[in-house]
Parts: C-alpha cells; structure tokens; sequence
C-alpha cells in the first residue's frame, strides 16, 4: 500500500479523499493555490504545498507544478478527484512515466471514453444499448440536416469532447440545425479545443441513470447499482438518489451486469460511471465517466462500501475483496448538492461564511470543506457541501432529507438549501415522477 498520496484536487472532494487516505494509513500532501491556502484539506493535510495564483489554470490544473509538488514530497501516488485534471491522459501518462501511480483507470481508458463517438462505439461493440445517432463525428451542416432527417426531429447536437453541459443544442427542423451545428462546433472549438460534434436522437422525456462500476487489474469487475441523477439545471445535478424510483430489480440486475461484463472484456479498472437515458423502459447509453463521481455517497450509503477506499486499493495492486454476490442494496439514499448561490437566480454567492451548522443524527452525512469564518473564492466551482441522507425506504429518507434541511444553517453567503427544502416537498418529487426536464420546464416556472 502507498505511504504518501497527493491530492490534486480542492474543496470537498480534497478532503473527502484525505479523509480516506487517513482511515488507511497514508499520509497526504495537499496542492493548493493561494486563495485555498486556508482550505480545510490543507490545513489537516500531513503536507501542503502552494503551487500557483488562484486562477485554476495556472494551479491545479498546471501538470508541472503538480507533479514538482509529488517529487519534492515523496508522494507515490496521485489521486485527482473529480473535475481538473481527472480524465486528462495526458495527466495520467506523465504521472506514470514518472514513476508514481495514478489513482484512476488506465490513460488508454481515459482517452477512449473521453471521445463521445469512439466511447460510444466501444461500448455498443461490448453489448452495452446506445441512442440512435449519426456514425461518427458530422463534417458539414449539410450532412448534420441529412442525419438529422435519417433518424427525426428533434436532434441533440453534441461536441465530441464535451461536457458539464456545455456544447450541446437541440435541434427542431432543418433551420434549427443549420444554426445549432454551427453554433455547437464554436462552443466546442472555445471550451475544448476541438470543434468535431456528432447528432443523437433527442428523447422527450427521459431519465439520466447511471451504473457505478468497481474494476481491478485481474479482471475482477462488480456493479454497485443505479443512481437516479434526472434533476438537472442546465445538465447540471442538483439532487441525486440511489435507487432509482423507476428501475426494478430486474432491470438494476441486468444493466448492472451489461455494464460489468463489458469493463471486464475492455481490461478496465478503477471506478467507472456508465451513464444513460432511460425512457419507456429502455436504457440508452451516453458516456462514461472515468472518475469517482460527485454522487458517490449515495451509492456508498446504500451498498456500505467506501469507493474512495477501494479505488485507492485498487490501484495499488489490490485485488477486489468484494463479490457481486456480496453487494446489497439496503434502503434509500439521496444526495443534495449545495452550492453558494442564490436559490431562486442562481448567481454564485462567493464571501466568508459567518456561521456555518450543519445538520446531524442518524442517517445524515455531510460532506463539506467549508467551516465558520472560511472565505469561499469566487474561483471556482460553486459548490461547497453534499447533504447526504438515508433511510430504510424512499418515503422515509425523505421526511429524514426535509428534517436535515431544516437543520441546515450557513450565512454570510446566499446557498441553494431553500431550493432543495422545496424540492423535497414537491409532489412529484415524493412520488418519484421526474425526468431531466422536470427541474427547469415544470418546478422552477411555478
């Protein structure tokens, strides 16, 4: 097992791993920027090293700084999170080539998915269901309306390398494509650097379930269930749960294990997220994501297994010490997502936080970095703390959601925590009847 890991990584998911690291022994060195220099991973980190200014580009997303940090500290490994540098190949070959581990999946892996139309072929040679779409990356904008009419209106037009939601339009007639495609392929040239877009079937009205899956270098692959992730804000999360209201057990068994067969033949390891859409009880694949995932907890919650742990383990040569057999899922887990913005604009909400009181009791976990007195930069992502609640049954996790909520105290900064206080006691969240249009087409216009 490693002696030292390096955390590439800040805010909740720094400590989160840190954390993680602790419970196993490792000591940790923690990256920061001068604007994270009172970070709370930083000030319980065995080590901290600043290696740049604020600005994301010129810290944690600078491989050189980074890496002079891990040889000066001793570190043997580096585990990046989520965001940053987490699927950049090139990250992890270096870090390889430079005698270190990259805690993650094979750069080869990284590569393979973080291209949309090479991930989504892969996947559908392995067995896994894709969304009708044209064959391969679309050259011209005539040829995105000749493709767009081969499979019907509507049409998702996609970057390649996209994602977090950006470079992706919707497409209603030949016009609409016209100005979407060109649209697209500028939005991916500017936030990408590569301006290749493919068309996919638009579906009406699905829900986004993905598939966590758990791999190691001797072919042994599990499959730790679904998480429901359809409340989306401009395809952003903003509450998640595992299990899905909709997938029955059946359904959770047999795409669960499509998923698991095909990491298996693909040589994969690590912690995997297989994405899909979900409409009329057919799952249609979208990507992967080669990374622990920022709903993890919830999937921890209900299979009792510490995904941060085992991703460690596994790449430090470890073996699974789990079965498919031995993963139960036992109630219900929900994940809120609290970021500092206004609740009703959704203006980030940077500054000190006056006072900070999180909720407790059973089955409530917070994962946060933030504390009284701590100033949240107007750097980075907004996010700054993960609500995490269980309970035997969905109907109970709820009631026990809206009670934490309730609970919850941050000031000094606007939060979202009265955006999910109503969610919680919507109608249609209570039962379960959403898709990913739910959040901005139906609840937020009320």
């Amino acid at each position: 097992m490693f002696k030292k890991v390096l955390i590439a990584n800040r805010g909740e998911i720094a400590l989160r791993i840190h954390r993680a690291c602790q419970d196993m022994g490792i000591k940790t060195v923690a990256v920061h920027s001068k604007a994270d220099a009172d970070a709370m991973h930083v000030r319980l980190a065995d080590e901290a090293v600043c290696i740049g200014p604020a600005s994301a580009t010129e810290s944690y997303l600078n491989i050189q700084s980074i890496l002079a940090a891990a040889e000066v500290t001793g570190a043997e490994a580096i585990h990046p999170g989520y965001g940053f540098l987490s699927e950049n190949a090139t990250f992890a070959r270096i870090v390889e080539e430079h005698g270190m581990v990259f805690i993650g999946p094979k750069p080869d892996h990284i590569t393979l998915m973080g291209d949309k139309i090479t991930g989504k072929k892969t996947v559908e040679e392995l067995g896994i269901p894709v969304v009708p779409g044209s064959n391969g990356a679309v050259e011209t904008t005539e040829d995105a309306v000749k493709a767009s009419n081969s499979m019907g209106y509507p049409v998702l037009i996609k970057a390649t390398a996209g994602g977090g939601g950006k470079g992706m339009h919707v497409a209603h007639n030949d016009a609409d494509v016209r100005d979407k495609y060109i649209l697209t392929r500028n939005e991916a040239r500017a936030n990408f650097g590569n301006d290749e877009v493919f068309i996919e079937k638009f579906l009406g009205h699905p829900r986004h379930i993905e598939v966590q899956i758990l791999a190691d270098d001797y072919g042994n692959v599990v499959h730790l269930g679904e998480r429901d992730c359809s409340v989306q804000r401009r395809h952003q999360k903003v509450w998640e749960e595992a299990p899905s209201p909709v997938i029955t057990e059946k359904q959770r068994h047999d795409i669960g294990m499509r998923c698991a067969n095909a990491m298996k033949k693909l040589g994969y390891r690590g912690l995997g997220t297989v994405e899909f859409l979900y409409e009329d009880g057919q799952f249609f694949f979208i990507e992967m994501n080669t990374r622990v995932q920022v709903e993890h907890p919830v999937t921890e919650t209900v299979t009792g297994i510490d995904l941060v742990r085992e991703q460690i383990r596994v790449a430090a040569g470890e073996a699974l010490n789990v079965t498919q057999d031995d993963i139960k899922i036992n109630g219900h887990a929900i994940e809120c997502r609290i970021n500092a913005e206004d609740s009703e604009t959704f203006i980030p909400s940077p500054g000190k936080i006056d006072f900070n009181h999180p909720p407790g009791g059973y089955g409530v976990r917070v994962d946060s970095a933030i504390y009284t007195g701590y100033r949240i930069p107007p750097h980075y992502d907004s996010l700054i703390a993960k609500l995490i609640v269980w309970g035997h049954d969905r109907h109970e996790c709820i009631i026990r959601t809206r009670r934490a909520l309730s609970e919850y105290i941050i000031s000094g900064v606007n939060t979202t925590i009265p955006l999910h206080k109503k969610i919680s006691r919507d109608e249609k969240m209570v039962k379960g009847d959403y898709t990913i249009h739910w959040l901005e087409r139906e609840f937020l216009k009320k």
